[in-house]
């Protein structure tokens, strides 16, 4: 009989903020009209025959709130980096300045806003899914027990926390998404 259940909430939570950490970081490569290293992250430039981050490849700075600038390190990845930045779909233009790369972010019309404030919320529901799903497996966690004799008091008991943790995790979701959209609706 299994009286000594005990649940690794401490593992779920771990779990959850992962999805948390990583809906700050898509959140992060969204543009808001202002100028950040953090847009540049998911850029990937052919370099040396496979794919690098565009912050190994060069030093990334910003200047001024709607400039960035990349300082390539290699003259020969210039055009590289470039052409990755062109094809990233972030809507910026480079400009070359010998190894320097500049990027003038420009001011986003209501339209491109409204656009972005749709992808932010796609990106806060795939957190949410993230979260659910480590519920679910809190969830079969705690059925598995229940079949090998887990009393019923129990079973509400750790229904209960995983559930109050995955309430407590989507309100954080909830609130990081009214945040960001906030921030790019800002003009």
């Amino acid at each position: 009989m299994s009286d000594d259940f005990e649940l690794d909430t401490d593992d779920l939570k771990r779990r959850m903020d992962g999805a948390m950490a990583n809906l700050k970081t898509e959140f992060a490569s969204l543009r808001t009209g202002r100028a950040s290293a953090s847009m540049l992250e998911p850029v990937m430039v052919d370099a040396y025959g496979s794919m690098t981050p565009i912050n190994q490849v060069g030093t990334v700075n910003v200047p001024e709130p709607r400039m960035v600038t990349i300082n390539v390190w290699d003259k020969g990845l210039v055009g590289k980096v470039e052409k990755a930045i062109r094809e990233s779909g972030l809507g910026i233009n480079p400009q070359l300045n010998g190894t320097i790369i500049m990027l003038p972010i420009p001011e986003l019309n209501e339209e491109r806003r409204r656009e972005l404030g749709k992808v932010a919320g796609q990106y806060a529901e795939h957190a949410r899914v993230s979260v659910r799903n480590v519920r679910r497996d809190g969830m079969d966690q705690i059925k598995k027990a229940k079949a090998d004799g887990m009393s019923e008091d129990d079973q509400k008991f750790w229904e209960s926390e995983v559930q109050e943790l995955t309430d407590e995790m989507i309100k954080t979701v909830d609130a990081a998404l009214e945040t960001k959209q906030t921030e790019i609706m800002q003009v």
